[in-house]
């Protein structure tokens, strides 16, 4: 992802985006074929050598093609950037690198996705509570947990296949986006070979609403990753217990005062990485609009959102994956904590059976609160307080509110073999 952003990369794409236009003019019989091969045996300018021109002429593009035509010769070089203005170079070489860069985040979260199911279904008979306001509620699975933070990530996978197909896209209309003096078979036959769309209706440039909705797709992934990195966090609290990051190395140290310290710095870090991607997020919304066909005040922006976003998108969706791929998971701890509360998440339980046997729903309410209220300030188990209340209660088991988890487990099912 690093190199696909750097200043090198960005001129080899550009030269590729030329030498492309020129073989179209080719074909429309207005540039010689020869000039088209000086132009495919010139080297791609030295970063280091735009650079240099560009503190003379303080522009880029103009800044390339000289460090580009420095390398062909004269005759053939006066037919390069023919009816061309910069962003047509521009926007249309930056759709082919988002469609790349996408590709690789796309790489990423399909492989967190897959992680995700598969420890989903390792530990889909792992008991555990779960947990309504941070409060005990009834019991669950890990795998039940995994499963739903599998789907959301498989969402941000759809959200980011159509983010894709917005920004692929190029345009070479010529200024103001008429094509007044270039043929629309030049932007066709460019954009064709470089797996990208047309804007339909070019202002010259792109339609910043296309890196807008991909930041979007980047950031709401973020956010889904984020919440993974928090559930897990917090079931890492010492009070609680039940994961833990595992630590590559025996050399860990968590605190430079607290040696017995283990910290869920992993997933903190996650957390503050999607903090991070909202802010991008929110900024390409603010370059969608310019001043009438076109301004610049959108580019300084991007050259630092749209590498940056994808960047941190990818890195944080790789350290996920690790994260979960390694995850350290206390079954017993999960089992210990169903019982923390001496059998009152079993109440809904007590509860339907009141209903089932004819009692009316208030009275049964009441009666089950008053006994969940007695053990919840007494420290008697939830079976004797119910006796006091009247209600002759069987074994409380967990599993009784897992007989139809099946279902939700054949739909996980389904993640399992789509394509990485």
């Amino acid at each position: 992802m690093a190199e696909l952003w750097s200043d090198q990369a960005r001129y080899a794409t550009w030269v590729e985006v030329e030498v492309l236009a020129s073989e179209a003019q080719v074909r429309l019989g207005r540039v010689p074929s020869e000039a088209v091969e000086d132009m495919r045996r010139a080297r791609v300018p030295a970063a280091a050598r735009v650079a240099e021109i560009e503190r003379e002429r303080d522009h880029e593009v103009l800044s390339f093609l000289a460090a580009y035509c420095e390398d062909i010769p004269d005759d053939s070089a006066r037919w390069v950037h023919l009816g061309m203005t910069s962003y047509d170079l521009v926007d249309t070489a930056l759709g082919h690198t988002l469609a790349r860069g996408t590709d690789l985040l796309l790489r990423a979260a399909r492989r967190l996705r897959r992680v995700l199911v598969d420890k989903a279904l390792a530990h889909w008979d792992t008991v555990c509570i779960g947990r309504t306001h941070g409060v005990h509620a009834e019991p669950t699975t890990f795998g039940h947990k995994m499963a739903g933070f599998a789907f959301a990530v498989d969402r941000s996978v759809q959200r980011l296949l159509a983010a894709r197909e917005a920004v692929a896209v190029g345009t070479i209309s010529g200024s103001v986006g008429t094509y007044a003096l270039i043929d629309p078979f030049v932007e066709s036959y460019v954009c064709e070979r470089l797996g990208l769309g047309v804007e339909p209706a070019p202002s010259q440039v792109v339609g910043r609403d296309r890196h807008a909705q991909l930041l979007q797709a980047v950031a709401t992934l973020g956010a889904c990753v984020e919440q993974i990195a928090l559930e897990l966090r917090l079931l890492q609290r010492t009070e609680v217990a039940e994961v833990e990051e595992r630590r590559s190395s025996d050399a860990y140290q968590g605190s430079s005062a607290m040696p017995h310290k283990r910290n869920p710095t992993t997933s903190e870090r996650l957390c503050g990485l999607a903090r991070l991607l909202r802010g991008y997020a929110t900024t390409a919304l603010e370059d969608v609009a310019l001043w009438h066909e076109r301004d610049l005040a959108h580019q300084s922006v991007e050259r630092v959102v749209l590498p940056d976003s994808l960047s941190v998108g990818h890195f944080q969706a790789t350290m996920a994956a690790d994260l979960v791929e390694t995850l350290a998971v206390f079954g017993d701890r999960m089992r210990a904590g169903i019982d923390h509360t001496r059998g009152l998440v079993f109440s809904s339980a007590v509860l339907a059976d009141s209903l089932s046997n004819g009692v009316e729903r208030e009275r049964a309410y009441r009666a089950v609160q008053a006994a969940a209220y007695r053990t919840a300030t007494s420290g008697e188990d939830f079976g004797v307080t119910l006796g006091k209340e009247g209600m002759d209660v069987g074994p409380l088991d967990p599993t009784r509110f897992l007989v139809n988890h099946g279902v939700i487990r054949s739909r996980l099912e389904s993640l399992r073999d789509l394509e990485d």
